[in-house]
């Protein structure tokens, strides 16, 4: 079975196109195209990429970008395995959420008290009409 490079290869020729045309029209440099011919898939970055780099080869030649897609996945051959996380003591993540406990009840008590600083009714900020302690304050006509 031909390779998903030499079937955009192939194509490419039978539309009388360079490979720098494809490379200017798709915007993707020339060493990545000719890793893609070249069947390097893991010289080039990302699996997203090279995933974008073919659907734009594809269109550029006039070719289903789904088959392009198909040909290279059955080409890779790989399976595509979520690695598992290392495992770690269970110590760590206690702690971890221990302190984001404690830093939450910290902030707690830092937004209560600056609340309460706030909030405080201070005697000599407050009308005369309010405070409890106002003394008696004569009318400045002088008549009581």
């Amino acid at each position: 079975m031909e390779s998903v490079g030499q079937y955009l290869r192939r194509h490419r020729e039978a539309r009388r196109m360079s490979l720098e045309e494809v490379a200017r029209a798709t915007r993707v440099p020339l060493a990545s195209m000719e890793r893609i011919e070249a069947g390097q898939f893991d010289e080039l970055p990302g699996e997203v990429f090279v995933r974008g780099f073919l659907k734009s080869y594809a269109r550029a030649v006039d070719l289903s970008s789904d088959e392009v897609l198909a040909r290279y996945t059955a080409s890779r051959r790989m399976a595509w395995v979520t690695p598992l996380p290392i495992s770690s003591p269970s110590r760590p993540a206690r702690s971890g959420r221990f302190g984001v406990a404690i830093a939450f009840v910290l902030l707690l008590f830092l937004f209560a008290l600056a609340l309460s600083i706030v909030l405080k009714p201070r005697s000599h900020d407050m009308p005369q009409e309010l405070s409890e302690r106002a003394p008696t304050v004569m009318p400045l006509d002088g008549h009581a």
